[in-house]
């Protein structure tokens, strides 16, 4: 289940749902978090026309000015589709009406201020799948497009998170590169941006001062890099903090002190055993979803009474403890839980003790 469409309010178990103000777009990966298109803002609802409709026939039914290389459909004006082309560098002369500009899937590997001085509106720029590589980013390449909201180029060859980045940006996806350091300055004046991506890099730690600025950050992926402990300094605006798929070596008390309205958190392949991870450090009561599945735990941590979903397959838990969830038991005092997995331990459904439904009595699905 994805925290980040729990949090916002909107979850859509079928992509490429619509409605009348929006669509739910689910089929591209885009650092793994899927995109919420507006379509009341004149957002385009598809991401790619590969494979969709013949070149030919926008060009035989758009008279406005359209890049060679690129499709420019009636649907969306200000869009333009320069996706899956081969293309060594951004096209030039780009038209000043666009707004969505879509490169991914490219072998583009610098990107200068010069290109898009013709373009003043851009508000979005998605080059994923590229040849990125941070000395051929000028610092002055995204500074002057002031409209700019969503910056993709995940799965590019950048080294550092590039600098003097537009203040108005949203989003800021940079998944699965090779950034190893974090530029103070980079995010010092990023005060809109909701939406960090950086899992799959190369991250070992963060510094005090490296995510300064990042006030209204929602969503942090550092899922996939060096990490051992949990990073300080982590912005307290965080609702969601993904660290799976790190090599932590323990969990203090204090791990997770600082945020104000921590929901979901993920930290499934972790390696972690009860032993290395304090028996507090979960309960907060801010927690609705918590991922533990796939590391080394043995018993079931302490977690809040007001968690709702908790995954805690394939580990080693050997007994169900009722204290684990509830601390007392009464009219008023019960577990929240709606969703629990246990399934791929060494425990079976016979073995989990009669009082249990007293304490998860708003359980709907348990998987032993």
């Amino acid at each position: 289940m994805s925290m980040a469409l729990l949090c916002s309010g909107l979850l859509f178990l079928l992509s490429g749902f619509q409605s009348a103000s929006g669509t739910f777009v689910a089929d591209m990966d885009y650092g793994g978090v899927p995109l919420w298109i507006n379509r009341l803002l004149g957002e385009p609802s598809v991401l790619s026309l590969q494979g969709r409709m013949d070149p030919a026939w926008f060009r035989a039914n758009n008279l406005q000015l359209c890049p060679e290389e690129c499709d420019c459909p009636i649907q969306w004006p200000t869009a333009l589709y320069c996706d899956q082309r081969a293309l060594a560098h951004i096209p030039d002369s780009l038209p000043d009406r666009t707004q969505y500009l879509f490169l991914q899937g490219n072998n583009i590997s610098t990107l200068s201020s010069s290109v898009l001085a013709n373009v003043t509106g851009l508000r979005w720029l998605i080059l994923d799948n590229n040849q990125l590589e941070s000395d051929n980013l000028t610092q002055d390449s995204l500074q002057s497009q002031t409209q700019l909201w969503y910056f993709f180029a995940n799965h590019n060859h950048l080294s550092s998170v590039p600098s003097a980045l537009p203040a108005g940006l949203k989003q800021l996806r940079l998944a699965y590169n090779q950034i190893s350091s974090i530029n103070p300055e980079a995010f010092q004046n990023l005060h809109s941006l909701t939406l960090l991506l950086l899992q799959g890099n190369r991250l070992n730690t963060i510094t005090e001062g490296d995510l300064r600025g990042l006030v209204s950050l929602n969503l942090l992926d550092l899922s996939g890099n060096s990490f051992s402990t949990i990073p300080r300094h982590l912005p307290s605006s965080v609702e969601q903090l993904y660290l799976s798929n790190n090599s932590l070596t323990g969990l203090d008390v204090d791990s997770f002190e600082g945020f104000l309205n921590l929901k979901y958190l993920r930290l499934s392949h972790c390696g972690l055993q009860n032993r290395e991870v304090h028996s507090q450090v979960f309960n907060h009561s801010s927690l609705v979803e918590l991922d533990l599945s796939y590391n080394k735990l043995t018993a079931i941590p302490t977690v809040p009474t007001t968690l709702q979903y908790l995954y805690l397959e394939a580990n080693k838990i050997q007994e169900f403890n009722v204290t684990s969830f509830c601390r007392e038991v009464g009219p008023q005092s019960y577990s929240k839980m709606k969703f629990l997995r246990l399934d791929g331990n060494k425990i079976s459904y016979h073995q989990l003790p009669p009082d249990w439904v007293f304490c998860l009595r708003v359980l709907q699905r348990i998987y032993v």
